[in-house]
């Protein structure tokens, strides 16, 4: 362990939950750190234009966003480190965060490590994801005025998110592996019930086909495989909708800090603290619900200002 730095506030996690709390924190005159990751940013790093955050009436685009947010903090003294912490230590105060080998020792952490919406796993998904490819249809859904798009999965977040996309789509494709849905019995029924949703049965998405003309790409369909026959078939439409669930990311905080049973940190009510005085949870991380760039900025404003209150009245260790 080649260096040991004491600090108030360390916060793990970039993304606007993060990089919120640490505009608060540094404006509090707390000097925090961030640790960024190899995603600094987070998952608006791979959205290529946000319309609803409040603000930018044209738009802006996600990592330009997280930047302004991280320019803003660093002006009040905010400092980033764009590495992992691979270890934390929440059993004593002050808390002890590891990352590239150097130990850190903080009186309050704010875990913002976000949520990672589970993918298909697949290279072309990846080229096309932010062009037609997306993991959230709030975010995306009004691009797809009048256009067909396909939503993958059968559980609840998918029919949710193609019950959404009807509003601006002209045809919404539910493709799913089984043939019936794992959704509860009242996203069903809505389901079917929704003249512009049809199902592609015993299918998973095998490719995402699309082009590149000039350095703009655009999805052109997925190749759909059906899973009974192994017979693959080419399938014309404008977006591609993973709706198979996110995966928070938590696994570094597993028997440190409570989760349920998805992993998501649980919070006490009304607050961002977790179950150890000092740490506090923000954003996505646990926020199985909302998962919204926005309300995750609201919940990095609430957990710095948590951390500061601990700091002012709580008990804390040196």
């Amino acid at each position: 362990m080649t260096d040991i730095t004491n600090h108030k506030v360390i916060i793990i996690g970039s993304g606007p939950a993060g990089l919120t709390a640490a505009l608060y924190t540094a404006r509090a005159s707390l000097n925090p750190v961030v640790f960024e990751g190899i995603q600094p940013g987070g998952q608006l790093t791979i959205t290529t234009e946000v319309e609803n955050f409040p603000g930018f009436p044209e738009g802006v685009m996600g990592p330009a966003l997280m930047d302004l947010i991280r320019q803003q903090a660093q002006k009040f003294g905010a400092k980033s480190i764009y590495q992992e912490v691979t270890e934390v230590d929440f059993s004593k105060r002050p808390f002890k965060v590891v990352s590239d080998g150097a130990e850190y020792f903080a009186e309050t952490v704010i875990v913002s490590t976000g949520a990672s919406a589970k993918l298909l796993g697949i290279p072309s998904e990846a080229e096309y994801m932010g062009y037609g490819v997306s993991a959230c249809a709030t975010c995306d859904g009004s691009f797809f005025k009048n256009q067909n798009v396909v939503v993958v999965g059968g559980g609840d977040t998918a029919i949710e998110e193609a019950s959404f996309l009807t509003k601006f789509a002209s045809k919404v494709s539910i493709v799913h592996r089984r043939n019936e849905l794992r959704a509860s019995k009242v996203m069903q029924q809505r389901a079917f019930s929704n003249p512009k949703i049809e199902f592609v049965w015993d299918s998973a998405v095998d490719e995402v086909l699309g082009k590149n003309e000039g350095g703009k790409k655009s999805l052109t369909g997925v190749r759909l495989k059906n899973l009974k026959t192994g017979v693959l078939t080419d399938f014309a439409c404008d977006g591609l909708f993973l709706g198979i669930g996110h995966q928070p990311n938590t696994k570094l905080f597993e028997g440190k800090l409570d989760m349920d049973p998805v992993g998501y940190l649980i919070t006490k009510p009304h607050s961002t603290a977790t179950n150890i005085p000092g740490i506090f949870a923000a954003g996505d991380v646990a926020d199985p619900t909302y998962r919204q760039a926005v309300s995750a900025a609201g919940t990095g404003c609430m957990a710095a200002i948590d951390a500061e209150r601990f700091l002012a009245h709580g008990e804390v260790g040196h």
